[in-house]
């Protein structure tokens, strides 16, 4: 007696096809699990005896084989107990043989009976969506698995409710995608109390996705201004949507299913590990900067972070991925978030003050902005001067400009930079293929000046050429005239840092 069900391991979140060949045999009891399969997968045994005890029935008395193919693919977690469990119930009759001919199979079985839910059933929808299959998935993963279009789906809560749904004794309701509600309303810039070049500089940064660094003593306001730039971007796109619920499902952070609808703000903190920020660990889980994918990550204390870390977004910041390895298989996952980070000028936070700096300024300064590499220092568009505010602002109870002012101008400039460069990818390090097509001469004069002046590097330099192209998209303008490109330079003159 023989079955075969389909099911999927998971990659980063792409998909291996995998078949749970399930065979019975005469001999002394036992069952066994080959093909690779990792500790919680060997651990369904137990999990499916039990599952199937608590619903009446038994394994028969016979030698039980179960192969995870192909054998040669590690096969990692607790979504194979499904599988194994409805490969064993078509084995010996419960089920009929072709009930589950086209289906694809995955969950977690609690010893009650009850289908648990498991990371990575968005990824594997998708699946079985490409393969022509329909799904079997946890009942409380069915609206999550809903957003894959054109998929037949079963989504049971239970043992004993699938069985009775394939044999024809009960129906179970197919799920209906659902979106998840926003966490939280986003800060309002309005609460943001002086603080005019920052809040300008954040308007540039949501308009054309560039990376910025804020350096400032401490109570300055870095961290609201950081947290308000999720506020001024634009909704994620239904792409951009699926992608990011997929990584958030392979990560099982997905809260309760459906479909994540706002933009991710990632903060980690800067004890954070490698593997914590990058991604890794025993089964090469997605990291901050995957997890931050479509939205913002927030670095704060920047020089805090241990130096490692930092230079390993180096390539990820180019690249828009991260390639986590492993020494039989490397997992790729998408990283393109958009990098804000802050920093104090130096350890006592007050460089530059004659008041409360330390006895050792400014060679204090020197040392702990030393902390943060200059590649890495390369890497952001715009590092600009926080101040600290003064008394009377802190009194001033005129509110600011409100997010919703400078959403729409960030919308226009979108639009605009949109209709004018339809195939220009804003995340993108290049602003443009022939950056002198979009330049005024005397923006051209200004530009060769910086580069000899302030020794610009081929990447300081186009990424300089895409501030000052945002500028002039906020302002409607199709080409770069000299006052974008100083102003752009001005973002980049790190009084603090050098």
């Amino acid at each position: 007696m023989h079955a075969s069900i389909k099911t999927v391991a998971f990659r980063g979140i792409d998909t291996i096809p995998v078949e749970v060949q399930v065979h019975l045999a005469n001999g002394l009891p036992a069952m066994a699990i080959v093909g690779l399969a990792d500790k919680a997968v060997a651990e369904s045994r137990e999990r499916v005896r039990a599952a199937l005890a608590s619903i009446g029935l038994a394994l028969p008395p016979k030698r039980i084989a179960i192969n995870l193919a192909p054998a040669d693919v590690v096969k990692e977690g607790a979504h194979f107990d499904l599988p194994i469990a409805l490969g064993l119930l078509v084995a010996i009759g419960s089920v009929p043989r072709d009930a589950l001919d086209g289906t694809l199979v995955l969950g977690e079985l609690s010893l009650h009976g009850g289908i648990e839910p498991v990371s990575g059933v968005l990824p594997a929808a998708m699946a079985a969506v490409a393969a022509g299959l329909d799904l079997v998935c946890p009942g409380a993963c069915g609206s999550e698995a809903a957003w894959a279009s054109d998929l037949g789906i079963i989504a049971a809560p239970d043992l004993m409710s699938l069985l009775n749904h394939l044999r024809g004794h009960q129906h179970v309701p197919a799920p209906r995608p659902e979106l998840l509600p926003a966490a939280h309303a986003a800060p309002d810039m309005a609460d943001l109390k002086g603080q005019e070049t920052a809040r300008r500089v954040l308007e540039i940064a949501a308009a054309g996705a560039h990376n910025l660094l804020m350096v400032g003593p401490p109570g300055a306001g870095k961290s609201m201004l950081a947290a308000r730039l999720p506020g001024l971007l634009p909704p994620l796109t239904p792409r951009e949507a699926l992608d990011v619920t997929m990584l958030h499902s392979v990560a099982g952070t997905l809260p309760a299913g459906g479909l994540i609808q706002t933009r991710p703000f990632r903060d980690p903190h800067h004890s954070a590990s490698m593997a914590a920020l990058v991604g890794g660990g025993a089964r090469a889980r997605p990291g901050e900067i995957s997890l931050a994918h479509g939205g913002v990550l927030f670095l704060d204390e920047l020089a805090e972070f241990a130096k490692p870390v930092l230079d390993a977004l180096r390539q990820p910041l180019e690249t828009g991925q991260v390639v986590v390895a492993r020494a039989n298989h490397h997992v790729t996952y998408p990283a393109r978030f958009q990098l804000v980070a802050a920093m104090n000028p130096c350890r006592c936070g007050y460089l530059g003050d004659p008041s409360r700096a330390c006895a050792r300024a400014p060679e204090c300064g020197r040392t702990y902005c030393a902390r943060v590499s200059g590649p890495m220092l390369d890497r952001f568009d715009m590092i600009i001067e926080v101040p600290e505010v003064s008394g009377q602002l802190l009194l001033d109870r005129t509110p600011g400009e409100p997010t919703g002012a400078v959403l729409r101008r960030v919308a226009t400039a979108r639009d605009f930079a949109a209709a004018s460069r339809p195939r220009q990818d804003p995340a993108k390090a290049e602003a443009f293929d022939d950056p002198t097509t979009q330049m005024s001469d005397e923006a051209r004069r200004l530009i060769e000046l910086a580069i000899e002046k302030q020794s610009l590097s081929a990447r300081g330099f186009h990424r300089v050429l895409r501030v000052a192209r945002s500028i002039a998209d906020l302002e409607r303008h199709p080409q770069i005239e000299r006052q974008h490109l100083a102003e752009a330079l001005a973002y980049r003159a790190m009084p603090l840092l050098a």
